[in-house]
């Protein structure tokens, strides 16, 4: 076996290793039968949301458990604070960004302050939850035993081009990252919906120590699992829609920011793991392609296939452009590497 043989191989069999322990992962979300043991505080961080918030709120507010709606107006300049309070949320007027913070997690810091609830669910103005959402996570990880959850749901991709490339990127994750078990540095965060009892949260120092990430999900799922607490990534894909972007390049722009993991994971691990997505998920095509393939490139398509046919649930809807997102990785490959180049990230008009 020639030494780049053997280097190919290692690669793939440790992410092949992460691929396998994502296939197991079954945590599905239940309706309770009765409601929970106490309140629920729905929290939600919204810059310049005027657009999108309303589906959210009008789910959430008055929903089963949920006492109390808050919406953390984080500076906006368009009338989000307004749409919130129209819609029954209680409004918070965001103070300004302290040096050292970024904007989603010094609104989610806010929002845990001015939280009542014994319970605090977080949603992005981008989600679509059922009004039953909030009093089901509280359930699960009450029964579980879990100090903080984030969840997964489906992805709303409403053009072709986001169909292809969009199942791309997010397997560069599965590659990369593991929703449970394996290494702490290995876990992987939603912050498009969290759920965790608010005395614990802040008894680990709410969001302060994650405070500076621009990914500050993966952050603080990896800070909680290392300070002793039981997190847990579930999947609520029947009762959470997501719709991210509007297309591809929205995507390739709007992702390409945080897919790297900036911040959370040194830069040599990030650098190895954009190895290992080259080796495990554009390579075998590309080798096929060149009439170079051996056995480990048909070990790796049958694995990519079987991402495919694992994150088929999380596709609504899918259509061909689904099924052939195998030609999207390379591209998928440019945009990790684009931003583990980058220096400074810009978002909702704030640079990092």
């Amino acid at each position: 076996m020639s030494v780049g043989m053997l280097i190919r191989a290692l690669v793939a069999a440790a992410a092949l290793t992460r691929l396998a322990r994502a296939a197991r992962w079954r945590p599905s979300i239940e309706l309770p039968r009765r409601g929970v043991d106490g309140s629920i505080s729905v929290l939600v961080p919204a810059r310049d949301e005027a657009s999108r918030l309303e589906p959210l709120l009008e789910a959430v507010v008055g929903a089963p458990g949920v006492t109390e709606v808050l919406v953390v107006d984080d500076e906006s300049t368009d009338a989000t604070a307004e749409l919130a309070s129209r819609a029954g949320a209680s409004v918070i007027v965001g103070r300004p960004l302290p040096t050292g913070w970024v904007g989603k997690a010094w609104a989610l810091q806010q929002g845990l302050e001015a939280a009542t609830g014994d319970w605090i669910v977080t949603f992005d103005a981008d989600t679509r939850p059922e009004p039953a959402l909030p009093n089901a996570l509280v359930a699960r990880c009450a029964a579980g035993g879990l100090d903080l959850a984030t969840v997964a749901g489906h992805f709303e991709c409403p053009s072709a081009p986001l169909r292809w490339l969009h199942p791309a990127l997010l397997t560069t994750l599965l590659v990369r990252a593991t929703p449970s078990g394996g290494p702490v540095h290995r876990l992987i965060g939603n912050g498009q919906c969290m759920v965790f009892r608010r005395q614990t949260l802040v008894a680990a120092g709410g969001f302060g120590p994650v405070g500076h990430h621009t990914v500050e999900d993966v952050a603080l799922v990896r800070s909680m699992a290392t300070a002793g607490f039981t997190v847990g990534f579930l999947d609520a894909s029947s009762l959470l829609s997501v719709r991210m972007f509007e297309s591809a390049r929205e995507a390739w722009r709007g992702w390409g920011r945080s897919l790297s993991l900036p911040g959370v994971d040194p830069w040599w691990r990030r650098t190895s793991d954009l190895a290992a997505v080259v080796v495990t998920q554009a390579m075998p095509l590309l080798r096929v392609a060149v009439g170079r393939a051996d056995r480990l490139d048909a070990v790796l398509l049958a694995a990519r296939l079987g991402t495919l046919i694992g994150t088929r649930h999380a596709y609504r809807p899918r259509g061909v452009a689904y099924w052939l997102s195998p030609l999207a990785d390379g591209p998928a490959v440019v945009t990790l590497a684009s931003g583990l180049l980058a220096r400074r990230s810009r978002w909702r008009g704030r640079i990092y």
